[in-house]
């Protein structure tokens, strides 16, 4: 005779996932700087930079002092933007650029997740009108992202309404394991970079994914595992069961993205020492 146990005071678990170049292998802001310049949003000289940008962040990401200086110019950049151009413009180039952008490695892992019951939370320091899109192309559960402020004119502020990075990440995490029961201990984090360590250091379960000189050494000293995620692919040939709802949230555009992505451009004015005016 079989019996069925029913344990409803086993707490749930979440795995959490920072983005770029840990779910994706560029940055999900900086991606969409043509796509801006083809909209109108930055002129050809941005744009230039932004592909700068990216190439710097490719090959050595972006430190706490970089990240702070991408804060400031994305709250003045982004002012005065207006948010349906902007979440039209995502919409049109989102699969295109992001979808094949995809690590394997990260499908699998979401997939594995999934199948043994965790819900599966991104964590992002870029805006939420693009982590939130990727997210369900991923299927995520939940999202955690940087929000800006939009006037009653539809366009953005230029303030900043939260900011998802460093230790308010860590934060996020805590009060998502208040309200959605998740036993932390028995929680899985992931992140390339350093500036995620209060993150890491929240779950039971920390790994470093593609991880930045400063994250490397801090995985080695704590004894976590690191991992190297190499191999883009499409979600559609990766997960040919997964579904990509067509929900309005689709169609949602990247104001923090896209000022964070002409934000970008600080890491080359940094370099040049201010020389360089931007032109946003």
């Amino acid at each position: 005779m079989l019996r069925v146990v029913e344990n409803h005071s086993l707490p749930r678990t979440a795995a959490f996932f920072d983005l770029d170049k840990t779910v994706i292998a560029k940055s999900s802001t900086l991606t969409f700087g043509k796509s801006f310049y083809q909209g109108g949003l930055i002129n050809r000289r941005a744009a230039l930079r932004t592909a700068y940008a990216q190439f710097v962040f490719l090959t050595g990401g972006a430190d706490h002092d970089q990240m702070e200086r991408m804060r400031k110019y994305l709250s003045a950049l982004c002012r005065g933007w207006n948010v349906q151009q902007v979440k039209e413009i995502v919409a049109e180039t989102l699969h295109d650029l992001i979808d094949p952008i995809i690590y394997d490695e990260a499908a699998s892992l979401i997939e594995e997740h999934h199948s043994a019951g965790r819900d599966v939370v991104i964590v992002s320091t870029s805006g939420a009108e693009v982590v939130e899109p990727i997210g369900e192309l991923l299927g995520a559960d939940r999202v955690v992202a940087t929000r800006m402020v939009v006037g009653d004119d539809g366009c953005f502020t230029g303030e900043v309404e939260y900011y998802a990075y460093g230790p308010t990440k860590a934060e996020a995490v805590k009060e998502l394991a208040r309200s959605e029961g998740y036993d932390l201990d028995r929680c899985y984090a992931y992140s390339d970079s350093a500036t995620d360590v209060p993150m890491l250091q929240s779950v039971g379960h920390p790994y470093a994914v593609n991880p930045d000189r400063a994250l490397r050494r801090e995985a080695v000293a704590r004894g976590w595992p690191i991992l190297d995620f190499n191999r883009p692919v499409r979600l559609k040939q990766r997960l040919p069961g997964l579904s990509v709802p067509p929900r309005p949230a689709l169609v949602m555009a990247a104001a923090v993205g896209a000022a964070a992505a002409t934000a970008g451009l600080v890491w080359y004015a940094s370099r040049r020492k201010a020389a360089t005016v931007y032109a946003g």
